[in-house]
């Protein structure tokens, strides 16, 4: 181990920076890894990526939430009921001049 104890304010910032590089790389590629495997074992077993997205833990929802009624073609993850606000990505979907109607999740 190192003895940082010498080293100047400013490269104690730029090691730091460093470090932080590191762990968003390292936090990045563990994910992408885990998602991979995620998906192999889902594809193995039938499933679709959408399918595997819109799969809920028992209990985890909100009693009396709203079924998901729209589904962001670029992005899965991203949902939303009809109700309420319009996030940003429905926004700048109708923004584009395409329909709710392309982004209706079948039922």
């Amino acid at each position: 181990m190192q003895d940082l104890s010498k080293y100047s304010l400013a490269k104690l910032r730029a090691l730091e920076e460093q470090v932080n590089d590191a762990l968003k790389t390292h936090h990045f590629l563990n994910i992408s890894k885990a998602r991979e495997q995620i998906l192999h074992i889902a594809r193995n077993a039938g499933l679709t990526e959408k399918q595997v997205l819109a799969i809920k833990a028992p209990g985890s929802g909100k009693s009396g939430a709203a079924a998901v009624s729209y589904t962001n073609p670029d992005d899965p993850a991203q949902q939303w009921s009809g109700r309420g606000r319009q996030p940003a990505w429905v926004k700048a979907w109708l923004a584009a001049g395409k329909s709710l109607e392309d982004i209706k999740t079948s039922a």
